[in-house]
């Protein structure tokens, strides 16, 4: 009897153990089902979409071409996009919102008015809906200025694939839950247990509950995300120019100054809300008299919230690396401006050694294995894969403020592919648009023996990878230039008093670095061709250019500056009368409080870029614009374009375009300039620069925690 209770004992346990094995199973199976239906309705659904997307593109120009022509074959597109039985309707609606064609039984759910408002930028809107006949997916298109075009696509067949996958998925675990029932995967399971708990261990430290995204960005935010993903780690910028110069005035007094620099503009308040160090080049005539014996200095004047670590720079030095082979090397190539590109074998010396010296000034700032750097502009390419040498644990982020050429463009510079190496020693390379990020990829594929993955958007090479992507730079906000006591009234009646201006004058502004990439020329002859088409604007509007000397050792630089002046000179003999000049030309650095003064006195401001990768003075003069008065007429050569669809968008080549552009400013009603200008501020409020550089360190957050978590797993089986 007892030998047969301690067998039933045994039998009991083994059959409860069982048991327990069958329902865990059981509800294993239930759980993946769910993942699998997920899963796969993500997969079908994103698959429909490209499939939307790439049929919209590729029909887009055809689209655009037959809009204003025959209506019948603008119908036979549409047919074209509508063959596909899962296509469920195809319409075009007009910039205004109403349908310019549509094919039969599209879903007035998705009329024009309500998806219009939704289709912003580039790359336009979709989404997935219930309709009464079941899941839908709907992709909406802009076609150039015209309108845009709507695909919507039946998405119930998912349902039936989603049914047929969990179909085999049990059938599948049944057979495992028949296998399962043997002691050899009791025992396979419970050694597979402590790596198990492991992974799980160090996947929750990379889960983090993200921030609410419906939060304002602002340098509060951007501090917690600092010490939330970074847990408050000193950052170390490094660019050329630094944000604060130390000058000496003809009196012998020392004043500091705010270089004009689009650079310094967006990364200033970065830096003064998350603190840490600014490696820059010190260029100020008193520059070394106000640093320690580290030659550190604290700034901003008044507040001290971080350092400027200042770098010095020989003659030699500074001509060949900035002068020569940046300036007249790689801005020319970056840019579609018509200036042929100068490429010498000493100047790319000195490029090399003094990348070199940044670098390790750089790496003698950080204060840990492991530090956050941010390396900014086209000045050190070389720098990310010197500080990985040094640091192979850094996190380097690099942004390349300007555009970044085709593969062919590139192609000229006789040392492409280091600069391609040394950009890809970084963690995160950073462009302002998609297609820039583009042309990276389609250079390295070139150029490089590497492996592009284009599902997360990296390279890899010998073993590092790194991240790719678009983050369109921006100012903070608000603007503590445009948060005065002065009100834009004040302001218009202080720069009319100074430029002379009777009080019904028109004022328009525009505000660079004298350089021939920001289409100044341009500007001034579309200021020109507006006087002699429209001759009510003479004697009543002028043109006011801010203009600081730059890179004026450079020989282009300096014809430019005199190009400029006899344009000046010739426009305002010709139109010119009784003390009055249709061209104000103000060549001299000005210090923000001013810029932002006259943006907030003009009637338009006009961005004529010939070729640039944001410009940030079309966002600073919308956010000096609290009284939503004001037009912005902006090139649409500028990554700003993309964003504020508002502006008057122009050719800057197209001088009788222009000229009607700012005719259109000059005599735009209040109600539509507040609309406007309102839709525009809304754009930068969200998209602000405490936003992209919370974005850049979240996505450095993600990607260090992959590394650690690769890290300990490798170094688990390694002692498994």
């Amino acid at each position: 009897m007892r030998y047969f209770s301690i067998e039933s004992s045994q039998m009991r346990r083994m059959a409860q153990f069982l048991l327990a094995l069958v329902l865990g199973l059981a509800l294993l199976t239930w759980a993946a089902s769910s993942v699998v239906r997920t899963t796969a309705q993500e997969w079908f659904e994103r698959d429909v979409n490209s499939r939307a997307r790439l049929a919209l593109a590729g029909a887009r120009p055809s689209l655009a071409a037959a809009w204003n022509g025959d209506p019948g074959a603008l119908r036979a597109q549409i047919v074209a996009l509508n063959r596909d039985e899962r296509v469920m309707g195809v319409a075009l609606c007009n910039a205004d919102f109403t349908v310019r064609a549509s094919t039969p039984g599209f879903p007035e759910a998705f009329g024009c008015w309500a998806v219009g408002s939704r289709v912003r930028g580039e790359d336009g809107w979709s989404s997935v809906a219930t309709l009464p006949t079941g899941r839908a997916s709907v992709n909406a298109v802009p076609v150039e200025e015209l309108g845009f075009a709507v695909l919507v696509q039946d998405l119930s067949y998912i349902e039936r694939r989603e049914s047929q996958a969990q179909t085999i998925l049990l059938v599948t675990f049944a057979l495992l839950a028949a296998l399962a029932l043997g002691v050899p995967m009791f025992v396979a399971r419970w050694v597979r247990s402590g790596r198990r708990a492991e992974l799980r261990k160090v996947r929750m430290e990379m889960e983090e509950q993200p921030e609410d995204s419906s939060l304002q960005w602002n340098a509060e935010r951007l501090k917690r995300t600092l010490n939330r993903h970074l847990h408050g780690e000193k950052i170390v910028i490094l660019s050329n120019r630094e944000p604060y110069l130390h000058v000496r005035k003809a009196d012998g007094s020392i004043e500091v100054q705010h270089p004009a620099s689009g650079l310094v503009t967006a990364l200033e308040p970065v830096m003064r809300a998350c603190s840490g160090t600014w490696v820059a080049h010190g260029a100020g005539s008193a520059d070394r008299e106000t640093v320690d014996r580290f030659d550190r200095v604290r700034v901003p004047p008044g507040e001290e919230s971080y350092d400027i670590r200042r770098v010095w720079l020989t003659e030699e030095q500074e001509q060949g690396y900035y002068y020569g082979f940046s300036n007249e090397g790689l801005w020319p190539l970056c840019h579609v401006a018509h200036a042929r590109p100068q490429f010498r074998a000493e100047d790319w010396r000195q490029y090399r050694e003094v990348n070199q010296k940044f670098a390790d000034a750089v790496c003698d700032e950080a204060d840990s294995d492991d530090p956050v750097i941010l390396v900014q502009d086209y000045h050190f390419a070389l720098a990310p894969a010197m500080i990985r040498k040094r640091l192979p644990a850094a996190t380097v982020i690099v942004f390349w403020h300007i555009p970044w050429p085709n593969a062919e463009r590139l192609g000229i510079c006789p040392w492409r592919d280091e600069l391609l190496e040394g950009l890809l020693g970084s963690s995160i390379l950073g462009f302002h648009t998609q297609l820039h990020c583009n042309n990276f990829f389609e250079a390295v594929d070139r150029y490089l023996e590497t492996r592009i993955d284009r599902e997360h958007h990296a390279v890899v090479r010998q073993g590092h990878r790194t991240l790719v992507r678009p983050y369109p730079i921006s100012i903070e906000w608000p603007v503590r230039w445009a948060e005065t006591g002065e009100t834009a009234a004040e302001s218009r009646a202080r720069v009319f008093a100074d430029l002379g201006l009777k009080p019904n004058a028109l004022l328009g502004v525009g505000v660079d670095r004298l350089d021939y990439t920001k289409g100044i020329e341009e500007r001034l002859e579309a200021v020109e061709t507006l006087l002699e088409r429209y001759p009510e604007f003479r004697g009543r509007f002028t043109f006011v250019q801010l203009a600081a000397p730059s890179r004026t050792k450079i020989e282009r630089y300096r014809l430019l500056n005199e190009s400029v002046e006899k344009l000046t000179e010739r426009i305002n003999a010709r139109f010119g009368q009784d003390g009055y000049s249709p061209i104000v030309l103000l060549r001299a650095h000005h210090e923000p409080p001013d810029v932002f003064r006259y943006f907030r006195a003009a009637d338009l401001c006009y961005v004529s870029s010939l070729h640039d990768g944001m410009n940030l003075v079309a966002k600073e003069f919308v956010a000096a614009r609290g009284d939503l008065k004001g037009v912005l007429v902006l090139s649409e050569f500028t990554g700003a374009a993309r964003e504020l669809t508002e502006a008057l968008i122009v050719n800057p080549y197209d001088m009788e375009a222009a000229s009607e552009a700012m005719m259109v400013a000059l005599t735009m009603p209040a109600e539509e300039q507040r609309d406007r200008m309102r839709s525009m501020r809304a754009v930068i409020t969200q998209f602000n620069v405490y936003r992209w550089a919370g974005k850049m360190l979240e996505d450095a957050a993600r990607l260090r925690s992959q590394e650690r978590v690769a890290s300990r797993l490798s170094a688990r089986s390694l002692v498994g």
